[in-house]
């Protein structure tokens, strides 16, 4: 037995390897280095369900249905209440993916590929006291989700950043929401109910819900002169560095490294606050310099959170939605371990040790 079922082979997937010894992420036989800079979402989309639903198609044929998609869709915003709205984000996201059908054919996954990127910026306007945008299904997915949250048309270099968050972030092992969602499909539950206990995973700080404090650790800092002096400070409290350090990865995340370089053609055109890139540079210098010091014994590098907020940030998305950004780009993958599961597992049902008190004899 171990615990957090550390090093525990739980299942056999053709989807993603992560290796963190080298620092390597493979997503169906392609590095993320060449897939994060090829890649849109709709493609690496495509390539993640390839044979797991009845209908095969061309991965060109996508993104014309998602986009109908989205736009079907967009008639749930209307169940969004003011008891709804007052939850956080990603709560509320969740609540509109329960409306939607519990099946496991195509056309589930297509809703719950659509589903995130349609709700998310309909509830942040709702929120911010703004009428929801009605999806344009002739946009890319990433295209729609910053028209939909801004009213505008993103710039070539917006859309491009997002495509390679969500093309990063699509998969990648198996981590604690996807294990949850494939343990839902070994029950032939739906695809619905295996990204919903995904979601609710997800959230959980441990996990997904962590990339916008480090937004907040920038804040605290303010000027690169105070980085180091800060950051040392927080160690001495027993505070964890937020954006460093990672549970498989003992060298840095191969996805801070694509996402600081998806920030740089924002900040070439300057569409990004450069000030806050040269803090966040700052910073990272920092903070390697004094865990080397520190905690010379473990591997603390950068991890995907650091990169991820600032990107976000940069989009225009508030820093307490993060996570239910996280959820638009991986929810194809849960979807495509949940069919995985499905086709190919059996029931998950792992044993427990007992180490309660025992009934005394008679």
């Amino acid at each position: 037995m171990k615990n957090g079922l550390e090093d525990v082979i739980a299942a056999e997937t053709q989807l993603s390897d992560v290796d963190g010894e080298a620092g390597r992420l493979i997503i169906r036989g392609v590095s993320l280095d060449h897939l994060v800079s090829t890649a849109t979402y709709e493609s690496v989309a495509a390539l993640l369900l390839d044979g797991l639903t009845e209908r095969h198609f061309a991965p060109a044929e996508l993104r014309p249905w998602l986009g109908e998609m989205r736009e079907r869709l967009f008639a749930h915003v209307t169940a969004l209440d003011s008891e709804l709205l007052a939850l956080p984000a990603v709560d509320v996201m969740r609540a509109l993916i329960a409306r939607l059908p519990d099946e496991e054919d195509f056309e589930a996954a297509l809703r719950l590929l659509a589903a995130p990127a349609v709700f998310l910026p309909a509830i942040l306007r709702l929120q911010a006291g703004n009428d929801p945008v009605a999806p344009d299904g002739s946009l890319s997915q990433a295209s729609d989700i910053l028209h939909m949250l801004t009213g505008e048309l993103p710039s070539a270099e917006q859309t491009a950043a997002l495509d390679a968050y969500l093309v990063t972030i699509s998969d990648h092992g198996l981590n604690a929401s996807t294990f949850a969602s494939r343990v839902v499909a070994s029950t032939r539950a739906g695809l619905t109910s295996s990204v919903l206990a995904a979601i609710s995973a997800l959230k959980g700080p441990l996990h997904g819900g962590a990339p916008g404090p480090v937004l907040d650790m920038f804040d605290a800092i303010g000027t690169d002169g105070n980085a180091r002096g800060w950051l040392g400070q927080a160690l001495d409290r027993g505070e964890r560095l937020m954006g460093f350090g990672h549970r498989i990865y003992r060298v840095r995340d191969p996805r801070a490294g694509a996402l600081k370089q998806a920030l740089r053609p924002l900040v070439s055109a300057g569409q990004v606050d450069r000030q806050r890139i040269e803090l966040a540079e700052a910073v990272e210098r920092a903070a390697l310099a004094i865990l080397k010091e520190r905690k010379p014994d473990r591997p603390l590098d950068v991890n995907v959170e650091f990169y991820t907020a600032l990107l976000l940030d940069a989009l225009g998305f508030p820093r307490e939605s993060f996570t239910g950004v996280f959820a638009i780009g991986r929810t194809v993958g849960w979807i495509a371990h949940a069919r995985e599961q499905a086709l190919e597992g059996r029931l998950i049902r792992p044993r427990s040790v007992y180490v309660g008190p025992l009934p005394k004899a008679a």
